[in-house]
């Protein structure tokens, strides 16, 4: 007798039989993932105190990036008369996000080290939270200003651009110092894990890396951005435009007895002054690397000392090879074409 599948009922092959053997699978399954779960305590969090979520982080984003950029992002027919009234709307809104991420990296902090804590108990985490997400709101009118003056160089420094609106809207490079501006004003006030998560959300987004705690002075302009990487105590300047592939490093990471990285808080990455130019795949590390103001370090050069103010450092010009090539016939002829 077979079942409507198939498959034999009764007997040792029988449909009972197939069950008990999917049973006893998922149990084996089930029991070693648990198992698999228990040992390696780097990849759970099993506590009670409740994690910052992804999907409130991102909206917390794009409801400050409202803020900055109203009209272009999301709501449309904003006017003069009604402005106020999406303002109002939009700043409660992030408060209450704010505070409620800004809590829960607290007390997460606290649960998993509480050396490392901020605050010492719940209710204090509460109170710090609060404090936070209102000297944050109160930061947004500064991190406009700078992000306008992003803008600007964006579109002053790509003739490609036909308007500064297209800048808003395309330039990955304006998308990730939206981003760094905002994640930066919550790292100078030491609020855990959240900026990072801003931060790496926008790397995934853009292809570009900053660090939250990378200072950067305003009218900074990344062009195309793709591989740019600026480690966290860079100190840039102002009027300083990059471009793909430039990293701002480390030399080297000093290590415990163990071989262990150590967590000093020294300064790891380069100092760039202001209204300096950085051509594609440029390499600048070390912390005690200065790159003085006016200056322009040209593509694919590697620095790890200091350039003095207004000079160019360039790679020596590389031998440049030609030769006739083969025509269509003999190209196939070499790669036993014919």
């Amino acid at each position: 007798m077979e079942a409507a599948d198939g498959r034999t009922l009764g007997g040792d092959g029988g449909v009972g039989g197939d069950i008990e053997g999917e049973l006893a699978a998922h149990h084996d399954v089930v029991t070693a993932i648990t198992h698999s779960i228990l040992a390696e305590p780097s990849t759970r969090h099993l506590k009670a105190t409740y994690l910052p979520t992804r999907e409130a982080v991102h909206e917390l984003t794009e409801l400050i990036r409202e803020l900055v950029f109203p009209g272009f992002f999301t709501r449309r027919g904003i006017t003069p008369e009604n402005l106020g009234v999406h303002v109002s709307e939009l700043v409660a809104r992030v408060r209450l996000l704010a505070e409620q991420q800004i809590r829960a990296v607290l007390r997460y902090v606290m649960d998993i080290d509480t050396s490392q804590a901020d605050c010492p108990d719940s209710e204090d985490c509460d109170r710090r939270a609060r404090e936070c997400a209102a000297r944050f709101i109160e930061a947004i009118p500064d991190v406009r200003r700078m992000l306008a003056l992003d803008v600007r160089a964006a579109f002053d420094g790509d003739p490609a651009a036909h308007h500064p609106d297209e800048t808003i809207f395309c330039y990955p490079g304006v998308d990730a110092i939206f981003t760094h501006r905002v994640a930066h004003v919550l790292h100078a006030m030491k609020v855990p894990l959240l900026p990072r998560i801003m931060q790496e959300m926008a790397h995934s987004r853009t292809g570009i890396d900053i660090h939250p705690g990378a200072h950067i002075g305003e009218s900074f302009f990344i062009d195309h951005g793709g591989g740019v990487v600026i480690g966290e105590t860079t100190v840039i300047g102002a009027g300083v435009r990059i471009y793909q592939g430039v990293t701002l490093g480390a030399k080297s990471f000093e290590l415990d007895q163990r071989g262990r990285i150590k967590r000093t808080g020294a300064k790891r990455h380069p100092t760039i002054g202001d209204r300096v130019t950085i051509y594609a795949g440029a390499v600048i590390l070390g912390g005690d690397t200065e790159v003085g103001r006016d200056c322009i370090v040209g593509g694919s050069v590697f620095v790890t000392s200091s350039i003095p103010p207004g000079h160019m450092a360039r790679q020596k010009q590389p031998e440049l090879v030609l030769r006739s090539v083969a025509s269509r016939e003999e190209q196939s002829e070499m790669v036993g074409g014919g």
